[in-house]
C-alpha cells in the first residue's frame, strides 16, 4: 500500500492482482494545471513550447493535422488526436516542416478566466483551407512516491495507440472537440477538466501495457528498503555511488543488497545506475541542448573525457553525435 507520509510503498500481499497494484501506483499521482490554451491557426504556422521539465504538456488537436517535432523527431497528429509529453521539454507544433516556430508565450492571447487563455490567430477570409484548433495545456505533474517513473516514460505518450484498448477514451476526446470547437459557457473549465482525466488515462493505459517491461521495477519499488535505494539514486544520479553506499542506505550488508537488487532487476546496482545516467544524458543532450561538460558535471563524471567514454561504451555513439542528429 502507499504511505503518503513517507512517499513509498510498502510490500503488499503477493497475491494482489496487477489492477490492484496499478491502482497503488496511480493513487499518488497529481496533475494540476498550470496553464491552459485554446488556439485556432491557419497554415503556415509554427508554434514553440518550451516546457520546464518539472512540468507535463498536453496537446488536443480538435481539427489537424499538425506536425509535433521534439528534437529531431516529427509525427503527425490528426483531427482528435493527444498527446502527454510527461517531462515537457522544447518541443514544436507545426503545419508543415520548412515553417519558422514562435514562441508560444510571445503570441497575443485573449485572456479567458484564471489560467486560460484563447489564441485566435485566423484572418476574417480564408482561401477555403481550415483551421487548427488545438488546446494544449501545461501541468504540474507529480507522480508522488513512484516519481522516478517519471524517467522511464517516453518522451511523447500518443493516445492514439491506445485507443483500441481502451475505447472508453473516445467519448472523452470527442467532447474535447466539441468544447474547443464551440464558443460555449464554461468550455474552460470543462476543458481543464477533461484535459486532466484524458493525462490520467494516458498515464494508466501505458503502465498497463508496459507493465511486463517494468514489472520488475515496479516490484522493487514496492519493497521498502530497495524502494528506498531506487529513489535515492533517481533523486541524486550524480552522487559517487558504490555498491556499499547503496547497501547504507538499504541497511544491510553489501553481499545481501547485490544479490537481492539483482534478483529485483535483473542488473547489477551499478549497472543500474550507469543505465539511469545514460538515459538522463541522452535526454539532457538531445532535448534540453545542455553541454556536454555541463551533462557529465551533473552526472557526477570527474571530465568531459571520462563521460564520454562512459557514454559511448553504454550506447554505442559519442555525446557528440548525438548532440548533432
Amino acid at each position: 500500500m502507499f504511505d503518503q507520509e513517507s512517499g513509498i510503498f510498502t510490500a503488499a500481499d503477493s497475491g494482489a492482482s496487477s489492477s490492484e497494484w496499478i491502482n497503488e501506483l496511480l493513487l499518488g499521482m497529481r496533475l494540476s494545471g498550470l496553464s491552459y490554451r485554446r488556439v485556432q491557426v491557419a497554415p503556415p504556422f509554427g508554434i514553440r513550447f518550451d516546457t520546464d521539465a518539472s512540468c507535463a504538456q498536453f496537446h488536443f488537436v480538435a481539427q489537424g493535422p499538425v506536425i509535433l517535432r521534439l528534437g529531431a523527431e516529427e509525427q503527425i497528429l490528426e483531427t482528435g488526436d493527444a498527446v502527454l509529453l510527461p517531462r515537457g521539454g522544447q518541443h514544436c507544433l507545426l503545419s508543415s516542416p520548412e515553417v519558422k516556430s514562435r514562441d508560444i508565450e510571445q503570441i497575443d492571447a485573449l485572456p479567458l478566466c484564471d489560467d486560460f487563455s484563447c489564441v485566435n490567430e485566423c484572418p476574417d477570409t480564408l482561401d477555403g483551407t481550415p483551421p487548427v484548433r488545438l488546446f494544449s495545456g501545461c501541468m504540474q505533474f507529480d507522480l508522488g512516491g513512484m516519481q522516478p517513473l517519471l524517467t522511464l516514460m517516453p518522451a511523447v505518450m500518443h493516445v492514439g495507440t491506445l485507443l483500441s484498448r481502451y475505447p472508453e477514451m473516445l467519448p472523452m476526446l470527442e467532447a474535447m472537440a466539441r468544447e474547443a470547437s464551440l464558443e460555449r459557457a464554461g468550455a474552460a473549465g470543462i476543458l481543464s477538466r477533461l484535459a486532466d482525466v484524458v493525462a490520467a488515462s494516458i498515464v494508466r493505459g501505458w503502465v498497463e501495457c508496459g507493465c511486463a517491461d517494468i514489472g520488475g521495477w515496479i516490484e522493487a519499488l514496492r519493497d521498502p528498503r530497495l524502494g528506498k535505494v531506487i529513489a535515492a539514486v533517481h533523486r541524486e544520479p550524480g552522487r559517487d555511488w558504490t555498491v556499499a553506499a547503496m547497501a547504507a542506505e538499504m541497511g544491510s550488508s553489501r553481499s545481501v543488497f547485490a544479490e537481492r537488487f539483482r534478483c529485483s532487476l535483473g542488473i547489477s546496482p551499478l549497472g543500474y545506475v550507469t543505465q539511469l545516467r545514460m538515459r538522463l544524458a541522452t535526454q539532457w543532450i538531445a532535448e534540453k541542448q545542455l553541454s556536454i561538460d555541463q551533462v557529465a558535471w551533473r552526472l557526477g563524471y570527474g571530465s568531459q573525457a571520462a563521460f564520454s567514454r562512459a557514454f559511448k561504451r553504454s550506447t554505442g555513439q559519442t555525446p557528440g553525435k548525438l548532440r548533432h542528429g
